[in-house]
């Protein structure tokens, strides 16, 4: 068939999400397919950053999130060996660059579903649930669309630009044979969730260390989204010794949900992330574009990747729309992205890595809790300096902004 625009994304994710709203905001046909039927799985990226918060509000669509169920977190902090907590990162700081000094903690299904909302009021927008990518259209060396599976059948859609926001994972990145760099990462994440006192105020990520075992316990409306950090390549171990064994691990790192573990019935409920950390030397080939997770797989540390995500939409979006809006983007154009994106994107994987070194690695081998002693003495005698991951972390090095063609009043 046809295709109804010329643009094609590969993924209803935040990147995908994002770029197809505003791309037909700037009166650009475009068509997000998504495999599933809807957004609801838990577990997925639920930080919302300043960065993104400003994004929404030039979008018109600040004060929709605003209404969503959302916990505000204002700092992180790493607890030391002598019971105490040392601040990493203070958002509160933020307050000159921000409206937001703050992550938003909402489901992230709330995020896509007001990110459909805005799309579907846009006549070039058009959002098709239940279709998986099977598969690429190439004319002479060119991506020329996509092929599909979905509820009426196997079909085709051509378009000027294909962009692969498909994950971590992507089909469309291994069909065109980009491959990532890979660099290695000592732990995995197991995913839980426990109940929450109606009157636990708590807003800060906490994460918690003792023999070998880290647990980030994040906050929610509701009930605690917790984290498991553990040893890479561990997870047939984990799930062999039980979910008992599992319930005594975590009663004994995080003492004060030990009244709750008994929640946990069955393994599985705790899903395993496999923790990755890529990233494309080229995103693009002709007629083709890599972002978000396709183009480079970030570290749970510091709840980034939703962010970079759609900061990388938005920088397409910006440099594509019109050479969208006139045939087609050339690979030079399509090479402006990765150009645009690069600093921001090896900062934060820069950091991660520096955190995976100094942090987790000694936490899960049991050589260390917490921080390096010398770093927690520097944190504590110059609180000041907690403003730089907190703005590499909320805001970035690069915070891209909605283009005028996409902004709307409130």
């Amino acid at each position: 068939m046809t295709a109804p625009g010329n643009c094609v994304i590969a993924g209803g994710g935040p990147a995908g999400m994002v770029l197809g709203l505003l791309l037909a905001r700037a009166g650009v046909e475009v068509t997000v397919l998504e495999k599933h039927g809807d957004f609801l799985r838990d577990f997925r990226g639920d930080t919302v950053h300043p960065s993104t918060l400003t994004l929404l509000d030039e979008l018109g669509l600040g004060g929709e999130f605003a209404a969503l169920p959302h916990t505000r977190l204002y700092e992180i902090a790493f607890p030391a060996a002598d019971g105490t907590s040392v601040v990493v990162g203070d958002l509160r700081r933020l307050g000159r660059w921000t409206r937001h000094p703050y992550i938003a903690l909402t489901p992230q299904w709330d995020l896509l579903n007001l990110l459909a909302k805005a799309g579907a009021d846009e006549p070039s927008f058009t959002l098709r649930m239940n279709t998986e990518v099977t598969g690429l259209l190439r004319e002479e060396g060119r991506v020329v669309g996509v092929r599909y599976r979905g509820q009426d059948g196997d079909g085709e859609l051509r378009a000027d630009l294909t962009v692969a926001a498909d994950g971590r994972w992507s089909f469309a990145r291994r069909e065109v044979g980009l491959t990532p760099k890979e660099w290695p990462v000592p732990f995995d994440v197991w995913w839980f969730r426990l109940g929450r006192d109606p009157d636990d105020t708590t807003a800060a990520l906490s994460p918690t260390m003792r023999r070998g075992r880290f647990v980030l316990d994040i906050p929610r409306e509701g009930f605690h989204q917790l984290a498991y950090l553990g040893r890479k390549g561990t997870d047939g171990e984990l799930r062999g010794r039980g979910v008992e064994a599992f319930r005594r691990d975590i009663a004994d790192v995080v003492p004060h949900l030990a009244d709750r573990v008994g929640e946990l019935t069955s393994m599985d409920e705790v899903k395993h992330l496999d923790v990755r950390l890529n990233r494309l030397q080229r995103w693009h080939t002709e007629g083709l574009l890599c972002i978000g997770d396709a183009a480079h797989a970030m570290s749970p540390i510091g709840g980034v990747g939703i962010n970079l995500a759609v900061q990388d939409a938005v920088a397409a979006a910006r440099l594509l729309a019109g050479p969208l809006r006139r045939g087609g983007p050339t690979t030079a154009e399509l090479a402006a992205v990765r150009k645009r994106r690069l600093l921001p994107t090896a900062a934060v994987q820069t950091l991660q890595r520096l955190l995976h070194r100094m942090v987790a690695a000694p936490v899960v081998e049991g050589r260390r809790l917490g921080p390096p002693k010398p770093a927690q003495r520097l944190l504590r005698r110059v609180p000041a300096l907690s403003l730089v991951p907190a703005y590499l972390v909320g805001i970035g090095l690069r915070p891209e902004h909605a283009p005028e063609f996409a902004r709307r009043a409130p």
